[in-house]
């Protein structure tokens, strides 16, 4: 102890120098969206980078899961072919790998946290695949996030299981809006608010993503109806929403790109300013 104490006392000029050169290089990040930008984006670029190192190891260890996975996904596609009727309104499998790559971009989750109140991922693609904010993520189950920010080689999502998401969601067979939020209480379950009462609702019924955003398509699979209740401030339902995916256990997933997102703002931008 004394040994520490002699050497804080000898070094004291260099450790004051550090310290008030860490504070001023903090209030210049903060004070400047510029520097603040930089350095996110090379946090998430090192971050990123360790994160795969560790997937990498986690993701040789799980091959079985992935290929039980992947093996029933294609079993459910199949199982869409051959229900398929009308062969001529099959797409060409040739065109599908052509505007593939244009509206979806595959990618891996390499890390992803789900027991703090903001939980983000971390994918192992970034603005050089095209990636860009508040683009739609999901997987071969549903709803997972919207992608924060980007580096070149990797980005963040806000997960669903995040108190600051904010999702619009329809009941599906009623077309009753709402929006989906997360009350931090479970990594099982999220809410959909603001539905109101003259909505027919039971146990049991399908949520999917509402389509009034430009972020995700509609019809997207989100949970089933779990438990109804009735806010007593507003007298809307509030629904307790059990999600079709295990948001602790994620793999491949698939970011959307909306073609139509820029036009789309641009006009709405427009039309306020008016």
């Amino acid at each position: 102890m004394q040994q520490i104490f002699n050497f804080i006392f000898k070094n004291s000029s260099r450790l004051l120098f550090l310290l008030l050169l860490s504070i001023s290089f903090l209030l210049t990040i903060q004070a400047h969206s510029y520097h603040k930008s930089k350095i996110i984006s090379s946090a998430n670029f090192l971050s990123g980078g360790v994160y795969e190192k560790i997937y990498n190891v986690g993701e040789y260890l799980n091959l079985r899961t992935e290929n039980e996975s992947l093996a029933l996904e294609n079993a459910r596609l199949k199982s869409m072919l051959f229900k398929t009727t009308d062969s001529a309104a099959i797409k060409n499998f040739e065109n599908l790998k052509v505007q593939l790559p244009d509206d979806v971009l595959v990618s891996k989750v390499i890390h992803n946290s789900y027991n703090v109140h903001e939980n983000f991922l971390t994918l192992n693609s970034g603005s050089l695949l095209g990636v860009k904010p508040d683009m739609g993520v999901v997987n071969n189950l549903g709803l997972v996030g919207i992608i924060d920010k980007t580096s070149p080689k990797y980005s963040t999502v806000v997960s669903i299981l995040n108190v600051r998401s904010r999702i619009n969601a329809k009941i599906k067979k009623s077309n009753h809006f709402g929006s989906l939020v997360w009350n931090a209480k479970s990594t099982g379950f999220v809410q959909l608010i603001d539905v109101p009462r003259l909505a027919a609702i039971r146990k049991g019924d399908t949520i999917v993503t509402g389509g009034q955003s430009v972020i995700f398509p509609e019809n997207i699979n989100i949970g089933t109806i779990d438990k109804i209740e009735i806010d007593n401030q507003t007298h809307y339902y509030t629904i307790n929403v059990k999600l079709f995916n295990d948001m602790t256990n994620l793999g491949h997933v698939y970011i959307i790109k909306s073609k139509d997102r820029e036009e789309l703002n641009n006009l709405e931008k427009t039309t306020k300013n008016e």
